[in-house]
């Protein structure tokens, strides 16, 4: 009997184990780590194994770019998902420090790659900076270092840095500059009709369109006056702990002047983009990096000269874009490849016809309706189906409150977001406030930003009807929630990086991003936690999007200085 009744205890263990074993399988198998396709460690005689490190690698005659990030061990690993069989290049990005070549890597279907990389410190440290270290580095006021935020639409502030002009001559510089187009980069400038030819005597202490003083304070913080800078050159610390957990990709656009400026996904996955720099509007499909591009129509004598900057998709997953001085909007039919323009009325004694900055229509499925940001501070809207123009345009200040700290103060809506109900927020790139007008009784609301002259810029309203926006001169990412009437505000850690835009995701969390860190900041709102992720390269970030259908969010951003595409996924 006892025999019995422990051969039966056996056998209960037995399929027990069995069970057990086969209810832990499942769950072994999705922590068990993704096969390595190249590893190595990073390590320099200065630090020895190093943290934070971005290892990039691009393979023969590829547009795809997979970078990761070393960590506190030195070590850095690409899945065999994100590299094909191949020979790779391999660069970094470490601030201070440059890459022994290893050559080119070969990696294998069967069997990883192991490559180990030494580090060297750098003889050029100026060469690495990005602009907010260059601005952290320079002496000077916050109104002084401020001066130069318009120059980073076109180029890096090392330019300027390593020049070795008078005030006189710098004030001169600026002037001329001053005339070109904002779509300027090096390489291919546009020149503008207000183009100087050469600097006016009474712009010599304040350039037009700049404040006074620039030339003098930029004559002191570069070489003018000795062959080195007269101050120490700072860097940010590299990236540590989460900021480690990432893997970026990154898509090269088929010629290397393009300006990726504004980036969105529609519903079936595809990458749609405005070219700062032409009228081209283009799509990328993630799966096999190919682009199309679509020409943007000309509707008037002499066509438009210059790119486009706002991109949006409606509920159909039609893109639509404004087409600047044309003084029309259009809409691009995803299925007939098509474009539909509307034309903006010239207003009735106006001595020319207005242009048009932005358009949104992303709930115009609400009433019908579009809205249409004008030059000079003004909105209207038009009947989508009718084509009619349905008011005079709305002078968006006229009644701002005379005890405003903005009343008085010159303006400038720099975009225009509707919600869910096709009311429109718009921000005020020249103060500290953020607008709100009514789609029913076209009231505007005005929202005042805490911190003054923060100048916010681009953002998003996520699905509870709330604004999130960047605030550009502030540093800061804000909030403006109409329903309880709240204006919050979150400083980015990493000084000076001018915050351009930022959105909500599903998980509750605000990505953000700046023209002059290269950095991607992700906030949670109710921890005021940030990480910030550093990107492969100088990349000029404008507008940034989300992908929420991913498991894990996926980021997207133009690198509207490199002619790529980047994608930003977490690895937690």
């Amino acid at each position: 009997m006892m025999k019995s009744f422990f051969c039966f205890l056996v056998l209960v263990a037995s399929v027990a184990a069995v069970l057990i074993s086969a209810a832990i399988q499942p769950v072994l198998a999705a922590q068990a780590p993704a096969p390595v396709a190249l590893t190595g460690e990073v390590r320099s005689n200065e630090e020895g194994p190093m943290e934070g490190v971005l290892v990039s690698a691009k393979k023969a005659g590829s547009t795809i770019t997979i970078t990761v990030v070393s960590d506190a061990q030195g070590h850095y690993s690409f899945p065999r998902t994100k590299l094909d069989p191949g020979s790779y290049l391999l660069k970094i990005r470490a601030v201070g420090y440059e890459l022994n070549d290893p050559g080119f890597v070969e990696v294998t279907a069967q069997k990883k790659a192991q490559v180990d990389l030494r580090l060297r410190k750098t003889l050029d440290l100026a060469a690495q900076l990005t602009n907010a270290e260059w601005l952290m580095s320079a002496p000077g006021t916050w109104d002084q270092k401020r001066t130069v935020r318009y120059c980073v639409n076109c180029h890096t502030l090392e330019r300027i840095f390593r020049t070795d002009y008078t005030a006189a001559d710098m004030n001169w510089v600026v002037a001329r500059m001053n005339g070109y187009n904002n779509a300027t980069t090096p390489l291919r400038p546009l020149l503008v009709t207000r183009a100087v030819a050469g600097a006016r005597s009474e712009d010599r202490d304040g350039p037009s369109g700049f404040p006074k003083g620039v030339g003098e304070y930029l004559s002191t913080v570069n070489l003018s006056s000795s062959t080195t800078w007269q101050y120490p050159l700072k860097t940010f610390p590299r990236p540590k702990g989460k900021a480690t957990w990432v893997i970026m990709t990154e898509y090269d656009l088929p010629r290397r002047h393009q300006q990726p400026h504004d980036v969105v996904l529609d519903s079936k996955g595809a990458v749609w983009y405005s070219d700062f720099e032409r009228p081209m509007m283009g799509r990328l499909d993630p799966r096999t990096a190919k682009v199309v591009e679509y020409q943007v129509p000309s509707i008037k004598p002499g066509g438009q000269p210059f790119g486009i900057r706002k991109l949006t998709i409606d509920y159909q997953d039609n893109p639509w874009i404004n087409l600047g001085s044309q003084g029309a909007v259009g809409k691009f039919n995803r299925e007939t490849e098509k474009f539909q323009t509307w034309s903006i009325p010239k207003p009735a004694g106006a001595q020319r016809e207005p242009g048009t900055c932005c358009v949104e229509a992303l709930h115009m499925q609400v009433d019908g309706k579009a809205w249409v940001l004008l030059d000079g501070n003004r909105v209207q809207r038009f009947d989508v189906k009718t084509g009619e123009w349905l008011q005079e345009p709305i002078d968006v200040f006229k009644d701002l409150p005379k005890d405003s700290p903005a009343f008085g103060r010159d303006h400038g809506i720099y975009d225009i977001y509707s919600d869910s109900r096709n009311n429109l927020f718009l921000t005020d790139y020249m103060t500290e406030v953020i607008g709100l007008i009514d789609s029913k009784t076209l009231k505007v609301a005005f929202y005042l930003l805490p911190t003054a002259r923060s100048y916010p810029r681009r953002g998003h309203v996520d699905n509870q009807d709330r604004f999130w926006f960047g605030e550009y001169q502030g540093n800061r990412i804000g909030m403006v929630d109409p329903k309880k009437g709240e204006v919050k505000e979150w400083e980015v850690p990493t000084p000076y990086s001018w915050t351009y835009d930022a959105v909500y995701d599903k998980n509750g969390e605000v990505w953000s991003g700046g023209m002059t860190s290269d950095r991607i900041a992700r906030l949670n709102p109710k921890t005021s936690e940030f990480i910030e992720y550093l990107l492969p390269r100088s990349t000029n970030v404008r507008l940034v999007e989300v992908d929420n259908s991913t498991t894990l969010v996926t980021f997207w951003v133009g690198s509207n200085h490199g002619a790529s595409i980047v994608k930003l996924e977490t690895l937690e």
